[in-house]
Order: C-alpha cells, then structure tokens, then sequence
C-alpha cells in the first residue's frame, strides 16, 4: 500500500487527490458527479489516479450529503421526544426575527411538525437531580407510534440532560430494544452536551433528520470500496476540519455536515503554513454551483462553538463558513429589465450550454467562453471539448432580452457575479470587524482563479494564491488535515467560587478520554495531542467566548483567575471592540479536543520547464480584445505579466492586464493584483 487519497464530490464534478508516498508525487484528477449513483462517480474519478484499491494506505473523503438533505428538505421524518411540559421548545424557538426590516421575513419552517412531537414523563432539576423518575411507559408509547407510523429516526431532548444523561440513557435503551436498528434513535446529550434548551433539541433534530441518509450513504460507500479491494478504513472529514473514520461518522453524522467545503479551508491552513509571512487567508471556493468563503486567522481555521444552517442553530464545532448561489453554471436571466445571476444552477445535468448536453440558458462558464478566458479544446484538461458556438446562442439570446451586445453582456454576467461573490467575502469578513486587504485570498475550486483577480480587486486585495491543483484543492486539503475529537463538559461557575483544582481535575479527565478516541482511530501515540479551552462571560451575559487554555493544568496555577481574565478581556475587546475589566467572569463550559496527525501530502513539485506548451488567442477585458497567452500550467516557471490564462487539468486561471503572476518553491502560483 502507498497511495494517499482524497476525494471530494461536488454538485458537477468529483475531484480526487493522490498522494505517492514513495515519490512525493501528488496527482489529481476529476470526473463528472453521477446524481442517480454517487459510487459511480468516486469510482470513475478513483480509477483515473489509482489502478487497484488495493494499493491505497489511507483514504478520506468529503460529502455533502446530510447538507443536500437539508437544503433541498429530502431528510428522514423524524419523531422528537421531550420533556413533560416543553413540547412547544422546538416549535417557538428563540421567538428571533433576523431581519428586523424585511416585511416578508418568515421564520424557517422546522424540520419536525407540531404533531410529531411527543411528551415524555420524568424530570431533573438544574443540578441534575432527579426530581420525578422516567416514565418509560411514555417512552414505549413513543416506540409503537414510530413503528406504527413508519418514522426513520426518533430524536430525544430532555431538560436538564446536559448535566445528568441519565433519563435520556434510559429511554434510548428503551427506544432501541423496541425499535431495533431500523430506526435511528438520537439523543441530545450525545450530539451537544451543552447548555440551551432550543439549541440543543436544534442540534440533536438536525443531525436525525440527516443522519439516516447519511448512513445510508456511508455504509455503501464502505461496502462498495471494500468490493473493490480498498483494505483500509474509510475516513470522513468533519465540519470542524478533523477527520474521523466512517463508522464513527455513522455514529454521530451531523458532524459530516460541512463535510466537503471544509476541506478547502483546511487546505487554506496548509497554504499558509507553507507561505512565509502569509499567515491570514481568505479560502474561496467557486464551483459549478455554489461559492464558500472561509477565513484562516494566524494559522489556524476559523472555527466557532455554535452555527446556523439554513436558519437551524447547531452547537458543535464548525468552520466559520459562508456560503451563497454563485458558480460556473449559475444562470443569468433577466428579472425586472436588469440582470441578474444565480442562485438557480444548470448543475451537472444538463450543466452550461457550452458543455453540449442540452442546456440552453446562459451561465457564468458560457460567458466566460464567449470571452475567450476558456480553452474550449482543453477544459478540464481535455476531458471535455467545450462547444463554443453554443455558449455564443445561449449568451446572444439573453443579450437580445436586453438590448445588449452580447460580448458586453458577458462582461456584464461575469461583473455581477464577481459582485456577488466580493459582497459574501466581506459578510464574512467586513460585517465582522476584519479587513480583507489584510489578508491573502487563497483562490481554488474549478472556476475560482478564473474570478479571483477581479474579486480582490474590487475588495482592495493585493495577492491572489492559486494553489496546485486548484479544482481539488478540497480533496487536497483533506489529505493536510488531523484526525480531531472535540469533547465538551457543562461547568457553571462564578470566579469567586472557582475550585482550581476541581477544574484542572476535569480537563484531564477530558484529555484522557480524547486520547482513548484517538487511539480508538488508530492514531499512534506520539502523533496525539489535546488542546484545551474554556468558554467564559461577565456576570449578566448571556453568550460566551472561548478562551485557550496552555494545558489541563493550567487552572491550577497560582493566579489563574486574574490571567484568564485578562485573556477574556483581550479576546472580548478583539471581538466586540470593549471590555470592562474590572468586572466579574463566570466560567460556562469546558472543552477539550483531541487531535492525531499524519504524514503530509505537500511535496514540493518538479521545476517548471520555462517554456510552457500554449498558443495566443483574444481574450477580452473591459470589452476590448486583448491578443493573451494560452499556457499550459505544467511548464510555467519565473515571472508571468498579464494578460494570460493559464490552464491546467482542474481549473483555468484569469491573469488580467496589469496583474504579475509568479510560481513559488512550492508550485503555487502568486498574482499581484493592481488596484
């Protein structure tokens, strides 16, 4: 066995990584996403890298298959079990509106209706105490009626579960000898031991609304791989930019969420860590459908505690992610006389005009082509001929809606999604205190170095980096990632009351357990490691920060109080832009994260040859045609003045007029963007 690989599967395309562990050579490939059988795909994508299964040591992947499930509302149905008393929880939620001045504002419809919510008897208090012990009788009735019914999945939130599981314990014992393992049964303690009642059903309706076609979705995977000879586990990447294998996966599938764009962020990571002096990126991720904006800060991703998808608020760990309805096969039309791109996709099926299987609507990849910034002959390195007169009537044809020429109307295609896309980087970035001229913008995806200069343009941006192989950067990313465990325990205390001792206690408890599960992933011991965090709030607050801790026994320094709350001080004046120092902290949560590295995947690539393969063609930039280079990215080495378009097999790469590229040591292409 020597071959590392990685995959990730797109709306259009399934990008694949390979890394050789005996030469260093690291190679890419792709191949079109088959909707009806995802395994076809993977396989199709699988046999262009490796020939035999057999011979691969350590494979991960990305899906979005929970998230698909989601946005398109395809999930299980789902039973959700509560506390006597608190049925309506999940049903009146926060009571927020998020959009305090849109008069068509309408809450998100949850996932779980009003009559699919059952009350079970049994109560703790605040401390955890039992106050009134489970009805189980309450929990059976639940049983018959999701066999009776045909439910897939049973979730179970109970008040208090957080500190004391065991009334949740229970009734999943029960649920399970009643129900077998033909309906998934979720409890809320498992997915989020964390305090917040709504948050916490949220997160636990979530990951059973997606689980089952998750589950579903993995075990073929597993068994379809082992057919063919793979004699290793199958390893998932997590929202939270860690690995872990399928089987855990299975477990505990909401983890899987984000499953697939993190893994460009966590290439981000790699990208600075191989950059000198780059350690701030913005990770751009354009494809056939949708464009994902996330940050990397001194090094690391941007990770929170919390997030809200699709309007559904979910307590783990996940990167900071934003993502909106603009990629190479979003369509234009007109709405109102003006025009407008996206969200609506041509996807794979039928995809572009230009792709020739009978699209007819013109899309971001058609007005790319008509201006002459593709090579028709070798997209995709020349798994597809792009037919360029098609993408011409699909673009004429809108242009004669309105009243434009067609070559201005491409520009003009191409301007608002590059519009769009900028407005998303700074949502993430802007809205949030961070200036984007501070950062590098990593661009990757099939059709993110075609957009990236004119992106950092317009957001004041001076350097691009286009990374090797750009349309599986995700793929690649995964192959630079850890294996990571996040483990959380509730801890309310006030400063004043502190037991150093008693905390430092926990958080090695914690670290131990997390070395357990790493070790349970086959992680060897000298590549295991655990951070530790607290997460902390002034006396009155509701939310909280998380704040590192050097390790487990930290807190039982002498004059840890007065450092943490420095350290909180700090961090609360970072985000918010005050602090008050003088006032008291309360410690809310403790967190503990297990992560287990292996090998890296980043050789450094064979020198260009300076003379790369290409031919020159007219390219057109600011509706005037300018005679550009066509190269070959394989040959690429020293300075390169724009114009250019530089190809290669996974994306093609824009150099606009009055930008220079260069490529570094590490392959990696540099575009000085000019204001």
């Amino acid at each position: 066995m020597r071959y590392r690989v990685a995959m990730d599967i797109g709306g259009t395309f399934t990008d694949v990584v390979c890394y050789d562990e005996r030469t260093g050579a690291v190679s890419a490939s792709k191949a079109p996403t088959t909707p009806g059988d995802l395994a076809e795909g993977v396989f199709d994508a699988l046999d262009r890298v490796v020939a035999e299964p057999a011979a691969i040591s350590f494979f991960v992947h990305g899906t979005t298959q929970g998230l698909d499930a989601l946005l398109e509302r395809k999930g299980a149905r789902v039973l959700l079990l509560a506390g006597e008393g608190g049925r309506d929880v999940y049903q009146i939620a926060r009571g927020n509106r998020d959009r305090m001045f849109d008069l068509r504002y309408r809450k998100p419809p949850p996932l779980v209706p009003r009559q699919d919510v059952m009350e079970v008897g049994g109560r703790l208090d605040y401390r955890g105490r039992e106050l009134t012990p489970l009805d189980e009788e309450s929990v059976r009735r639940a049983a018959r009626r999701a066999r009776k019914e045909r439910f897939d999945a049973v979730a179970v939130c109970l008040l208090f579960s957080y500190v004391n599981p065991a009334h949740e314990i229970r009734a999943g014992e029960v649920l399970r000898a009643e129900l077998g393992g033909d309906v998934l049964v979720v409890l809320s303690h498992e997915v989020a031991r964390e305090w917040r009642e709504y948050e916490r059903t949220s997160s636990a309706v979530l990951e059973a609304y997606t689980g089952p076609v998750v589950r579903r979705y993995l075990g073929r995977i597993e068994r379809r791989f082992a057919e063919r000879g793979l004699a290793v586990p199958v390893h998932v990447m997590q929202s939270s930019g860690g690995l872990v294998n399928a089987s855990y996966a299975m477990r505990r599938p909401l983890q899987t969420l984000l499953s697939g764009p993190v893994g460009g962020t966590m290439g981000g990571v790699a990208v600075s860590r191989l950059l000198a002096g780059r350690r701030h990126a913005i990770c751009v991720d354009m494809g056939g459908t949708s464009f994902d904006v996330s940050l990397v800060v001194d090094g690391r991703p941007d990770v929170s505690a919390e997030a809200s998808i699709e309007g559904h608020p979910v307590l783990m760990p996940i990167v900071n992610l934003h993502t909106i309805g603009a990629g190479g096969g979003s369509i234009a039309y007109t709405e109102a006389g003006a025009l407008r791109v996206g969200p609506e996709s041509a996807g794979a099926e039928p995809g572009p005009a230009c792709y020739g299987r009978g699209g007819t609507r013109a899309t971001v990849t058609d007005a790319n082509v008509v201006l002459g910034r593709v090579d028709p002959a070798w997209f995709a390195g020349g798994l597809m001929t792009l037919d360029v007169e098609a993408a011409g009537v699909a673009v004429a044809t809108l242009a004669e809606e309105l009243s434009f020429d067609p070559l201005r109307l491409a520009e003009g295609i191409c301007d608002v999604a590059n519009a769009k896309m900028a407005q998303a980087i700074r949502t993430l970035t802007v809205e949030h205190g961070v200036e984007p001229r501070e950062f590098a913008l990593v661009a990757f995806g099939g059709a993110g170095p075609m957009h990236a200069a004119f992106i950092a343009r317009e957001l004041g941006i001076s350097e691009v980096v286009v990374p090797r192989f750009p349309g599986a950067f995700s793929a690649w990313g995964m192959l630079e990632a850890d294996v990571r465990r996040d483990l959380t325990h509730p801890y309310f205390r006030p400063q004043d009351v502190l037991d150093h001792a008693d905390m430092s206690g926990n958080l090695v408890t914690l670290e131990e357990a997390a070395l357990d599960a790493l070790h349970s992933q086959g992680v060897p011991e000298e590549r295991r490691r655990v951070e530790h965090a607290v997460d902390m709030r002034y006396e009155g607050q509701d939310y909280t920060l998380t704040i590192p801790l050097r390790d487990a026994y930290e807190p039982a320094e002498p004059g840890f109080t007065e450092t943490i709350a420095a350290r909180y001080a700090e961090a609360h004046t970072s985000r918010y832009g005050h602090a008050t120092p003088e006032a008291p902290v309360e410690f809310v949560m403790l967190r503990s994260t297990g992560f287990g590295s292996f090998p890296r995947a980043g050789a450094a690539p064979p020198a260009g040859s300076g003379s790369p393969a290409g031919h020159v063609r007219d390219v057109i930039f600011d509706g005037v045609a300018h005679s550009t280079p066509v190269l070959r990215r394989a040959g690429l080495d020293g300075e390169l003045a724009g114009p250019a378009i530089v190809v290669e097999e996974t994306a093609t790469t824009v150099i606009p007029p009055g930008c220079l590229a260069t490529v570094d040591r590490n392959g990696f292409l540099i575009v000085k963007v000019n204001a």
